[in-house]
C-alpha cells in the first residue's frame, strides 16, 4: 500500500471516528426558533408542509413550506378571517391549540381547537397558501384533533381528552370527511404510557399496523413522544416497551440545552426515509422566553419495528444526518420594514382579532399608522397592537416613531410583551405641553416607571437590543447618538414567571387609556436584526 492511500484511510478513520461519517449533512435546530409550537407536518409530492398554533394571536396557524425540511418558507396563515378565527375570548394564551395538517385526494385538511370559541374543527384548501374554508365544526370531545384517512376510504378523528369526568384518554371516531359528521361515538383507544396529559395523537399505517404516537408529561420538562400500535385500528393498541421514544426528561438530558421535547409528528420522504417534527423549548437559568419552538429529528423506522429517533431518543441543536430531501441554505432571520406595502408581512400578528380602522399602511405612505383604542396593553382585546415573535436570545429591533399626542392619555411606543400582566414599554406621552419618553415595567401588579425623558420636536429611534439575561432600551433624536436608558431581566417575561404557552413578542403599539386616541402613530420602519 502506498503512502497516498495509506493517507487518505487514516482520514477516512478519523472522520469516522470523530463521528462525521460518510457524506452526513448538518443543520442547526431548531428549524423555527421561537414561538412556533406543536408542530404538524405532511408531504406532497416532494414539497413538506408545516403548521403551529398561534393560541391568542390573529392570523392564526402559520403554515410553511420547506423542500429539505430544514428551510422552511411561510406561505401564509390558514385562519386568516374572524369568522373562521373568533378570538374574543381568548387573550394570548387561549385561542388555537395544536393543529394537524394531512392531505388526501387533491385537497389539504388542517383540524385544531378554538380553545374559547366552540371547541374542535377543520376547515380545508386546494392551495395551502390559501383561501382556507370556513370552519367545519365537530363533535369530537377534547383538544389536539387529528385526521387519520385509511387505505380503505375511512376517515377517523382522534382526540385527546383531558378534563371533566372522562379524562386522561385517547379518543377515536369515525367522520364523515364532508360534513364532519361523527359516524361512532368516541371511544377510548389507548392511555398512554401513565404519563399526565395524554395528548397531541397522530395515526399512522405502516406494514399492516396502525401505529398511535402522542405526546405526555404536560409540555414542560416531563414532556415525551410515545408510541403504541395495533393490527386493528380501534384497538387494542400495544405499548411500545422502549417507551417513551423521544424525551429529555432523564438524568442523561439534564444539562442537554433542549428541553421539553414532545408533541411531534412524522413524515416520510420520498425516498422511505423517516423524520419527526417535535417542540422543545431552551431554558436559560431555569427560564425560557422565546416560546416552545420546532425542531426536526431523523427516524428510523424499519419494517414491522418500533421507530427509533436519533438513535439515542433525543435531539440536539447541532445535527449530523445521513441525508436531507434537499441542500439546506444558510437562513437569514433579519427583518427590515419600510412600510411601502399595501399589507403587513407574514411576520407581524395583532392580540385577538384587529379593529381594521385602527390601523393603516395607506393613510400616510411609507408608515405604518395606528390609532390607540381605549384599550391598554394590560386589557384585550380591542388593544392596537402589532407585533412579531423575538425568535433569538441575541437580537436589535429599532423603529422609528413620529407622535404628537394631543392628551396627556395618548401614547404609542414599542414594547416586549409575554401577556396583558408581563411586557416591558418604552413609549412617548405628553406631559403638560412638552412630550416626554417613559420607560415602564410591568409585572404582575407591579406597574414601575422606570425612567422619564423629556423629548425635543421631531422623530424618535427606539431601540431593544437583547441578550439571554438582559433586555436594553435606548433612543436618539435627530444627529444626536443613541442614549442606553436601563437594561432589564429577561426571566420577568419568562414562562416560568408568567406562566402560559407563548414566547416574547416584540411590538408596536398605541394607546389612548381609557379614551380613544385622535392623534395617529407613525411608524417610519421597523428592524429585527440577529448579530452574527
Amino acid at each position: 500500500m502506498n503512502l497516498s492511500k495509506s493517507k487518505t484511510i487514516f482520514l477516512l478513520l478519523l472522520m469516522f471516528i470523530g463521528g462525521i461519517g460518510f457524506g452526513q449533512v448538518g443543520y442547526q435546530n431548531p428549524v423555527l426558533p421561537g414561538f412556533y409550537p406543536d408542530p404538524s407536518i405532511c408531504r406532497v409530492n416532494d414539497d413538506y408542509y408545516m403548521v403551529n398554533s398561534s393560541f391568542g394571536y390573529f392570523p392564526g396557524v402559520p403554515i410553511f413550506h420547506s423542500k429539505n425540511l430544514v428551510n422552511w418558507e411561510q406561505l401564509g396563515y390558514v385562519l386568516d378571517r374572524e369568522e373562521q378565527l373568533p378570538l374574543v375570548n381568548a387573550q394570548v394564551t387561549l385561542g388555537i391549540f395544536a393543529p394537524t395538517i394531512r392531505y388526501n385526494n387533491g385537497l389539504f385538511y388542517m383540524i385544531t381547537t378554538n380553545i374559547t370559541n366552540k371547541g374542535n374543527f377543520y376547515v380545508t384548501a386546494k392551495n395551502p397558501a390559501g383561501p382556507w374554508s370556513n370552519p367545519i365544526w365537530i363533535a369530537t370531545p377534547g383538544i389536539d384533533p387529528s385526521l387519520f384517512f385509511d387505505d380503505n376510504g375511512k376517515v377517523y378523528v382522534t382526540s385527546a381528552q383531558n378534563w371533566g369526568p372522562v379524562k386522561n384518554r385517547i379518543v377515536m371516531s369515525e367522520i364523515d370527511i364532508t360534513t364532519g359528521k361523527l359516524l361512532s361515538e368516541p371511544i377510548t383507544i389507548w392511555k398512554g404510557t401513565g404519563g399526565k396529559y395524554p395528548e397531541g395523537p397522530h395515526l399512522y399505517k405502516k406494514d399492516g399496523f396502525y401505529y398511535l404516537m402522542i405526546a405526555e408529561g404536560g409540555t414542560e420538562y416531563g414532556h415525551k413522544v410515545t408510541i403504541a400500535r395495533s393490527k386493528n385500528i380501534w384497538g387494542a393498541y400495544e405499548s411500545n416497551p422502549a417507551n417513551p421514544i423521544l424525551t429529555h426528561a432523564n438524568a442523561d438530558e439534564e444539562n442537554n440545552p433542549i428541553q421539553g421535547t414532545g408533541h411531534a409528528d412524522l413524515v416520510q420522504t420520498t425516498d422511505g426515509s423517516w423524520f419527526m417534527v417535535a417542540l422543545g423549548f431552551r431554558p436559560l437559568d431555569s427560564h425560557q422566553i422565546l416560546g416552545r419552538e420546532t425542531f426536526l429529528a431523523p427516524v428510523v423506522w424499519n419494517p414491522n419495528e418500533w421507530p427509533m429517533v436519533n438513535g439515542t431518543g433525543s435531539i440536539t441543536l447541532d445535527m449530523k444526518v445521513e441525508k436531507l430531501p434537499g441542500q439546506v441554505k444558510m437562513k437569514n432571520y433579519n427583518q427590515n420594514d419600510d412600510f411601502s406595502g399595501e399589507k403587513l408581512g407574514f411576520e407581524w400578528n395583532y392580540i385577538n382579532n384587529p379593529i381594521p380602522q385602527n390601523y393603516s399602511l395607506l393613510e400616510r405612505k411609507g408608515y405604518l399608522r395606528l390609532y390607540g383604542s381605549e384599550k391598554s396593553l394590560s386589557e384585550n382585546p380591542g388593544v392596537t397592537f402589532v407585533g412579531r415573535r423575538q425568535q433569538h436570545f441575541n437580537f436589535n429591533a429599532t423603529t422609528t416613531i413620529d407622535f404628537n399626542p394631543l392628551t396627556e392619555n395618548e401614547e404609542a411606543g414599542i414594547t416586549l410583551y409575554k401577556d396583558a400582566l408581563h411586557h416591558y414599554k418604552l413609549f412617548i406621552r405628553k406631559n403638560r405641553k412638552e412630550r416626554e419618553l417613559v420607560l415602564v415595567y410591568n409585572i404582575g401588579k407591579i406597574n414601575a416607571v422606570e425612567k422619564r425623558i423629556p423629548l425635543k420636536k421631531g422623530t424618535v429611534k427606539l431601540t431593544i437590543s437583547g441578550t439571554p439575561a438582559f433586555y436594553e432600551f435606548g433612543f436618539s433624536q435627530g444627529n444626536n447618538p443613541q442614549t442606553t436608558l436601563e437594561k432589564v431581566e429577561t426571566k420577568y417575561l419568562s414562562t416560568e414567571t408568567a406562566g402560559g404557552f407563548t414566547g416574547v413578542y416584540i411590538g408596536l403599539y398605541a394607546s389612548g387609556n381609557s379614551i380613544k386616541s385622535k392623534a395617529s402613530a407613525d411608524f417610519e420602519n421597523f428592524s429585527y436584526n440577529v448579530p452574527e
